[in-house]
């Protein structure tokens, strides 16, 4: 999408999770897209009219490329209906169409105007990239510093690290060899310091992520790909434990970890 023009812009609904914002097609339409990026959970598509378009997945959501825009699977138009949960349809100047799917019309799409971007709501308290630079051991105690709330919670807490969901918080956790019941504070010393765990605990969140994006063409959520989660009753998979898989619930959000290795 980078570089080219939003040729047409087809909406099938009045809005997903909210109301698409007034005249969302005639304001890409004829635009550029001059750059593509990411934050948290967010794609950002920077716009020749100064607007960024700010999209994001959802939980069932997905983007479907067609290179040919002239070629579908029913042989027509790309613009045609391939899947009634096809809801909104990009027709880019380079001939691509590029399909919003999205089942349960949990995702977002919003056009930010010029300047106002880190005020957005969604945006405005993110916390910092898991994958960047400047998220270390460090800046986990940092963030976890004086929280009562249990570990797991202070890691799905987008103010503390941005885009970490519920499955992944899980997979860290127990690779850092961390109980996910641990008080968030016991990350840091009294004078805000940060303990081994988090030092671990960050690593294993980079890791984690660093695997899931290299195995991301596999289908989604599959069971053999995680160490603990959706595994409750199994052998734990850490070496030289003997401890076996539980599940609990936290926040509203299945948790599954080890007893015997985390702690």
């Amino acid at each position: 999408m980078a570089g080219a023009r939003f040729a047409r812009v087809i909406v099938r609904r009045e809005g997903l999770r909210r109301p698409f914002p007034s005249d969302f097609a005639g304001r890409l339409e004829g635009r550029t897209l001059r750059a593509l990026r990411r934050r948290g959970k967010y794609l950002l598509a920077e716009l020749s009219s100064g607007e960024t378009l700010l999209m994001h997945l959802g939980m069932s959501g997905s983007i479907r490329v067609d290179l040919d825009a002239g070629a579908t699977r029913r042989g027509g138009d790309a613009g045609d209906v391939a899947d009634r949960h096809d809801h909104v349809v990009f027709r880019m100047s380079s001939g691509a169409a590029v399909t919003f799917n999205d089942p349960r019309r949990f995702g977002v799409m919003d056009l930010v105007p010029r300047g106002q971007l880190a005020r957005h709501p969604a945006l405005g308290a993110i916390g910092p990239e898991p994958l960047g630079p400047d998220f270390d051991g460090g800046a986990l105690a940092r963030a976890c510093t004086g929280k009562r709330t249990s570990l797991k919670a202070a890691l799905l807490d987008q103010r503390v690290v941005a885009g970490l969901g519920n499955i992944y918080a899980s997979e860290a956790l127990h690779l850092a060899g961390v109980s996910p019941r641990r008080r968030a504070s016991t990350m840091a010393t009294p004078s805000g310091l940060p303990r081994p765990g988090a030092h671990r605990l960050a690593a294993a969140i980079k890791h984690v992520l660093q695997n899931a994006i290299a195995k991301a063409s596999m289908p989604s959520y599959r069971s053999s790909r995680f160490r603990v989660y959706d595994r409750e009753g199994e052998r734990c998979r850490t070496r030289r434990c003997a401890g076996t898989i539980r599940r609990f619930s936290q926040s509203g959000r299945s948790t599954f970890y080890c007893p015997d290795c985390q702690r």
